[in-house]
């Protein structure tokens, strides 16, 4: 993306965001987990505002994955409180479910059904939790598959298609569900660098539509193009959060300098 470009949605961005921030979407408040002896969550607070676009970085087994799972609870944290769309997440199973409706969730190694058409896969969740009809949910479908660039590849079979293709698919099946949140867990670490531009222009232009987005990944140009705040995680700890133009050339954190200096 050009200079140009780039400032123009950041333009756009911080419209968006300005104009829908007083809601708060997701909130963490001493949130911690554990797997057995290990503390993977620690005294985690964090709160994402509507339309606002949060990258999430850091070295590998920092928490960062688990962080996002646990908004739609994927993941099940043992202390704090996590409050999605303004309900508190617990084991009320009807809460999880609402949650899981409104949150969209776009996964690293794309999940498609392979025994189902890319049409059919994108249908089945419209079908099945908001009780559309078959026709309708076709009709949603075939909506963002446009969205998405690749409306000719609805009748075919997720092996029949490239991983950058499957990825857009993957993200326009969460799309057909309206979701208020969408979360992505690096979702270009397992394609081919020639296909990881095609995934991230389609998120760049999702970003501008005011969707509220939270994204570990590390792709710092995109963070840069795209988010409202960048954090650093590491050792299940946020280490630093800023703006895109602080957060990298001011860093405030030994931590974050040293991640910096090894990823860009």
């Amino acid at each position: 993306m050009t200079e140009t470009k780039t400032q123009e949605a950041g333009k756009t961005r911080k419209h968006l965001v300005s104009a829908a921030s007083s809601s708060v979407m997701i909130e963490f408040t001493q949130v911690n987990k554990w797997y057995d002896d290990f503390h993977v969550l620690k005294n985690i607070d964090l709160t994402v505002h509507q339309g606002e676009r949060i990258v999430v970085c850091g070295p590998s087994g920092s928490g960062k994955s688990t962080l996002i799972r646990c908004i739609n609870h994927l993941e099940e944290h043992q202390s704090g409180s996590i409050v999605v769309d303004g309900i508190t997440l617990n084991r009320n199973l009807k809460n999880i479910d609402y949650i899981r409706t409104e949150v969209g969730m776009v996964f690293q190694n794309f999940n498609l059904f392979p025994h189902l058409t890319i049409l059919e896969n994108l249908c089945l969740g419209p079908i099945w939790a908001r009780k559309i009809s078959r026709a309708d949910a076709e009709d949603v479908a075939m909506k963002y598959l446009e969205r998405v660039k690749i409306p000719e590849q609805a009748e075919k079979y997720p092996e029949q298609l490239s991983g950058g293709q499957q990825q857009r698919v993957a993200i326009a099946r969460s799309l057909c569900m309206n979701p208020k949140i969408m979360l992505f867990d690096e979702p270009t670490s397992a394609l081919d660098p020639e296909m990881i531009k095609e995934v991230l222009e389609v998120m760049i232009e999702l970003a501008d539509t005011g969707m509220t987005m939270v994204v570990v990944t590390h792709e710092m140009g995109f963070a840069q193009i795209v988010a409202d705040r960048v954090i650093l995680m590491d050792k299940g700890e946020i280490v630093e959060e800023n703006e895109p133009v602080a957060f990298f050339n001011n860093p405030q954190h030994e931590r974050t300098k040293m991640f910096l200096s090894q990823i860009l």
